[in-house]
């Protein structure tokens, strides 16, 4: 296997000694060039023909959300932003321009070391095209609640290229949505308050961290922390369990779509998005065993064709969607229509 070649972008010298020095440590990682700044990455981007591009974001001369912006207008190529956890919400900002995924500025030490070179693997393999597709759909919307009972809920699994799809998917969802949404997000540790208040911002609908023991309420989304497990109880309280060492995934997804599909039975409905592996899948199993609804994302609007295509496979899954198009089915199941 011929090493990915790397391209890394940071206005810091230190920061680039320190980002070239953890990846050339791996044999199957060649760092093929370095950038002070976005201009000077948009150039070296089109010369060296990297496979990835490690991307800052603060940056002088040119920023680093201009610079994925017109990376990915004019040669496409996977992104992840190398940041810190204080400018996180302008990090999730660069993913709705194209970037794939983001990670915290790795320290000198082997586990984030060795997080660092694996994602920087995994996402050089990702086939990315000119600008994601999909676009935040800003225009006020309303809903006519045509259901009789609003005894429903909505769960949500997403991984890899998340952020930016649940951007589109959630900001399209009505003010008058009239049910909770849960929501579990495989992200890197420290991210999700940055994620939510992104998220924030350009949804309709108030969007939080899920805290223990509180009641889902109608018309708002609830996060799980990226540190614990999310489910629903009987009593339509939230339970936050303590992720242990040896779970693969964090947040879990199957546990979450799991507790839907146990407390709400017939009146869930499972959504599972773009990501790798196949966290999720047994959760949309018990959502359709339980005679609630399953909708999976499809393979051309999806980063990672992964969690979706297996679920699919596996025959769970009653209706396979654009992005664009889950908003819109989720509201035609729960009986409201747009006037």
């Amino acid at each position: 296997m011929k090493p990915v070649r790397v391209l890394v972008v940071d206005d810091s010298a230190l920061a680039r000694e320190l980002i070239i020095a953890i990846l050339s440590s791996d044999n199957g990682i060649r760092v093929v060039g370095e950038a002070a700044d976005g201009r000077d990455a948009l150039e070296k981007v089109h010369i060296l023909k990297p496979e990835l591009v490690t991307m800052d974001i603060e940056m002088p001369v040119m920023g680093g959300l201009e610079a994925i912006e017109r990376i990915m207008d004019s040669s496409a190529v996977p992104i992840l932003v190398v940041t810190t956890r204080g400018d996180a919400h302008t990090a999730f900002a660069a993913m709705s321009k194209g970037a794939l995924d983001l990670i915290e500025k790795p320290d000198v030490n082997l586990e984030s070391a060795a997080e660092f070179i694996e994602k920087i693997k995994f996402l050089s393999k990702i086939k990315v095209t000119r600008h994601i597709s999909g676009t935040f759909h800003k225009e006020k919307q309303k809903a006519v609640v045509k259901s009789e009972s609003l005894d429903k809920i909505v769960a949500i699994a997403s991984s890899t290229g998340g952020p930016k799809a649940l951007s589109i998917l959630l900001s399209a969802l009505p003010k008058s949505f009239p049910f909770p949404v849960v929501v579990a997000q495989h992200i890197s540790a420290g991210f999700v308050s940055g994620l939510v208040e992104w998220l924030n911002r350009i949804s309709k609908l108030t969007i939080k961290i899920a805290l223990e023991g509180e009641m889902t309420m109608p018309g708002t989304i609830y996060f799980s922390p990226s540190e614990s497990h999310m489910k629903i109880n009987s009593r339509r309280f939230i339970v936050l369990d303590k992720r242990q060492p040896e779970d693969i995934y964090s947040p879990s997804c199957d546990i979450l779509l799991s507790s839907a599909a146990a407390v709400y039975g017939n009146k869930s409905i499972g959504v599972i998005l773009t990501g790798m592996g196949d966290d999720g899948v047994s959760g949309m199993k018990k959502i359709k065993e339980a005679g609630g609804v399953t909708i999976a994302q499809d393979e051309k609007s999806s980063v990672v064709f992964g969690m979706p295509k297996v679920a699919i496979e596996s025959g769970c899954i009653d209706k396979i969607l654009s992005l664009d198009e889950i908003s819109n089915g989720i509201m035609r199941l729960i009986c409201l229509e747009r006037p």
